[in-house]
């Protein structure tokens, strides 16, 4: 997994003053992702992560000022710090892989030990959602025939997926 955080931006908010958001880059198993977090909900990461395994430092909470100099340092250290945990840890625990919004698999040790980001997450929510995928790694039509004999199962398949409309009914 690779973690970085390529921007940060200001919010305008009615309610509060105004509050920086960093969009941080999620890459894992060839996929990437975005999600957007401000500075608050990564202290909260950090307390939370601080009672199951070792932490590195996080840039302070305290900022003087918010010139974009300053917005860039705390952006730095932000994203030394995921890629620290990341490093650090052999095994993420379920709290920093929701916080990157990131699927797992619910077998980690760590991963239960650490307890989830939202307390209130379902079981359910934890399993796959989506339905086993039919794949072939190469064209079953130009690989070499190991004998001379037909492949049946892979003829049988590929006539039931792509000549379906043709079966008796």
């Amino acid at each position: 997994m690779e973690v970085y955080i390529p921007s940060f931006r200001h919010e305008d908010s009615d309610l509060e003053r105004g509050y920086t958001v960093f969009k941080i880059e999620v890459l894992m198993n060839g996929r990437k992702h975005f999600v957007e977090k401000r500075y608050s909900e990564f202290h909260a990461l950090h307390k939370k992560l601080k009672k199951c395994i070792k932490t590195p430092e996080i840039p302070s909470k305290h900022v003087r000022n918010w010139v974009p100099k300053v917005l860039e340092q705390r952006r730095q250290g932000l994203e030394t710090y995921l890629q620290a945990v990341i490093l650090e840890n052999e095994e993420l625990p379920k709290l920093f892989l929701d916080f990157l919004n990131v699927r797992h698999l619910p077998s980690l040790p760590k991963a239960e030990s650490c307890g989830s980001f939202d307390e209130t997450e379902s079981e359910e929510s934890s399993k796959l959602s989506h339905q086993p995928v039919l794949l072939f790694l190469g064209d079953p039509y130009v690989l070499p025939a190991a004998s001379d004999f037909p492949n049946v199962v892979i003829e049988g398949v590929l006539h039931g997926i792509f000549f379906s409309h043709l079966q008796p009914r």
